[in-house]
């Protein structure tokens, strides 16, 4: 399997780092711009109310760029018919479109993880060395609890972040995966009540995408042995 995953990362040259360091290099601008230039309008009063916005905002990057990698990982190979190539390989169906899946979950989970911990880190000592923006102090317990909701949150958008994969099979469609993923993040992440709600912060709601990716993903895999690849 871990062959198979590389073969793919190279046949479709992912540069998980330089796409991870891109991304983030965006929020942490527009986090900065937001929260350290007056503009939020109160937004940010506190660092709970600034991890809550890079949360908010990394979850919605890479559900949208797990879309784009199973449209370029998977859909692509189908509505150009490049997977029959692949299939004449003497290697099972499943196994390929698992690897091809494994490499979309993973990336989702790490890059969600990671740019939650490193953009927090940052905006926290930006908040630390320019008094009196952000209220209050980044204590022991506040990071403990940050780390521990970065890390469910990761994986529960890197489950959602397969859901797009069954808009995209349906008509092997990289635009109606993408535009999926969109009306995905813009469900869960827009605030109602002064942005003092969210569905995405639901832990049930969460926990059944999340499921419901997984389901895609189990289906997608158990039925390509038996599933026409031309269009």
């Amino acid at each position: 399997m871990l062959k198979l995953i590389r073969l793919e990362l190279r046949k479709s040259k992912f540069n998980f780092l330089k796409t991870v360091l891109i991304a983030d290099l965006a929020i942490l601008a527009f986090m900065i711009l937001v929260a350290f230039t007056g503009m939020d309008e109160g937004d940010f009063n506190t660092y709970a109310d600034l991890f809550e916005g890079v949360f908010v905002f990394v979850k919605a990057t890479y559900i949208i760029f797990a879309s784009v990698l199973l449209s370029k990982l998977v859909i692509d190979e189908y509505k150009n018919n490049t997977i029959t190539v692949l299939f004449m390989y003497p290697v099972p169906r499943k196994m390929l479109m698992a690897a091809k899946l494994i490499i979309v979950f993973v990336f989702t989970f790490l890059g969600i993880f990671l740019s939650d911990v490193a953009l927090s880190a940052v905006l926290a000592g930006i908040g630390h060395a320019v008094p009196d923006v952000i209220q209050g102090t980044v204590t022991r317990e506040l990071i403990t609890t940050e780390l521990g909701r970065a890390s469910t949150d990761a994986l529960y958008a890197a489950g959602i972040g397969l859901i797009p994969l069954y808009f995209g099979m349906r008509r092997k469609s990289v635009p109606a995966t993408i535009v999926s993923a969109v009306l995905i993040v813009m469900v869960i992440s827009s605030g109602f009540g002064n942005g003092s709600f969210r569905l995405g912060n639901m832990l049930g709601i969460s926990l059944t995408l999340a499921l419901a990716g997984a389901a895609i993903a189990y289906l997608s895999i158990r039925k390509i042995e038996h599933q026409d690849v031309v269009s």
